[in-house]
């Protein structure tokens, strides 16, 4: 009889997972409440638990169910008050925009108990989503803030432009200018010197909940820090320059005011344009443009030496865009024929990030300080797979659009 019960209770809340239930609370174990919900018995363990919250036998309790699994025994439905989508859902109970998919929750972060931050979106270009769902003098998100034992509330305008959604996430702190890394989900924001510690919140906690909430790494620095760090890459620019094309400091910082950043760039631009900077004219442009095609041939002969002197095959050179300089690196990683690249992924060219106790590790890879995305090395690795024969080679839409009418004719 018992089993029999614990495979109807099963059977009736599998279907139940991200629903909120409302129960009875029938005891509480080591820190965690049991609920009676009628038909069936849930446990909410104490790390599921707002901290500082309190239950008694008979308290009336919601939670969300993010669990039901067929346990032999013990507890098969689980419940959750920190859960993220708890906050969503109860938010949904109370506005009725949400409720009707007028307005949608598009991400939520928590630190329960303390503070959250919601991005919602409206359908209805009519209908303001942040005011919809604080409703007549806050009664709305009173609601879930009274449930959620006090938890601080930021309703944040959600946007399709993943810059303004960051800068909506940071408020209430002010942003002055913000850097996109978009293939390492990074972005660098600026703010003004006082607007520091709100922006980061105190423990770290508003950049931490903005990052969670768009899912991007948060990296903040103050206006001075940024102009600080600008004129330091501007002093490099100016001494690499003067290394490698040898021109003295006058001439090495107006290149780099003029904005041009590496010794390629000198290379390749057009000579019209060289010769529009202040104080050069047609033959200056001419010799500055030489010195750096010939000091990238140079760089070039010693990267072939180099990559000859580690053994690295010379058919990967028929990968597109993969440089000397960067057979030089694969070289290095003991990477020497086409088959030891075939065996790569794409985070062994451009590396990859993980979390570690909160903070973002960055790894590097082989091509590290190479403008190189994951999607050019993941090009890179298919055409050599399918250069070693492991893969055939994917064939174009256009080219099966092409073999499909031939058919039909």
């Amino acid at each position: 009889v018992r089993e029999a019960e614990r495979d109807r209770q099963y059977e009736e809340y599998k279907d139940r997972i991200g629903e909120i239930v409302n129960g009875v609370v029938k005891r509480v174990e080591y820190g965690n409440v049991v609920i009676d919900l009628g038909r069936g018995e849930a446990i909410i363990r104490r790390d599921e638990m707002i901290p500082r919250e309190m239950f008694r036998p008979g308290d009336r309790a919601r939670a969300y169910v993010y669990d039901v699994r067929r346990e032999q025994r013990g507890p098969q439905i689980f419940l959750s008050r920190t859960h993220p989508q708890f906050m969503a859902k109860l938010f949904k109970q109370e506005v009725p925009e949400i409720y009707d998919g007028v307005i949608e929750v598009k991400s939520v972060a928590r630190d329960p108990g303390s503070r959250a931050k919601i991005a919602v979106v409206s359908r209805d270009s009519s209908i303001d989503p942040v005011g919809a769902c604080v409703g007549m003098r806050g009664s709305r998100v009173q609601a879930v803030v009274g449930e959620l034992q006090g938890e601080r509330i930021d309703i944040i305008p959600w946007s399709a432009d993943a810059a303004t959604f960051i800068v909506n996430a940071l408020q209430p702190a002010e942003v002055v200018k913000v850097v996109l890394d978009e293939d390492s989900s990074r972005i660098e924001v600026v703010v003004p010197d006082d607007q520091l510690s709100l922006a980061i919140g105190r423990r770290g906690q508003n950049v931490r909940l903005a990052s969670q909430l768009t899912g991007w790494d948060i990296d903040i620095l103050t206006e001075a820090e940024e102009s600080e760090r600008r004129q330091r890459e501007f002093v490099e620019r100016t001494k690499s320059f003067m290394n490698a094309i040898d021109v003295d400091e006058v001439v090495g910082r107006l290149l780099a005011s003029e904005g041009f950043r590496s010794v390629e760039e000198l290379a390749y631009v057009e000579l019209p344009e060289l010769a529009t900077i202040e104080g050069f004219d047609e033959d200056t442009a001419a010799e500055i443009q030489n010195r750096a095609k010939n000091y990238l041939e140079r760089i070039e002969a010693e990267n072939e030496e180099r990559r000859k002197a580690l053994g690295v095959a010379d058919d990967l050179r028929e990968i597109e865009g993969l440089t000397t300089a960067m057979m030089v690196k694969l070289g290095e990683n003991d990477v020497k024929t086409m088959e030891d690249f075939a065996g790569c992924v794409p985070d062994d060219l451009v590396g990859w990030s993980e979390k570690k106790d909160g903070e973002t590790v960055k790894h590097e890879g082989y091509f590290e300080g190479i403008d190189l995305s994951r999607e050019e090395a993941e090009a890179m690795i298919m055409f050599a797979r399918v250069r070693v024969g492991w893969i055939e080679e994917p064939v174009a839409p256009a080219e099966v659009e092409a073999e499909a009418q031939a058919e039909d004719e």
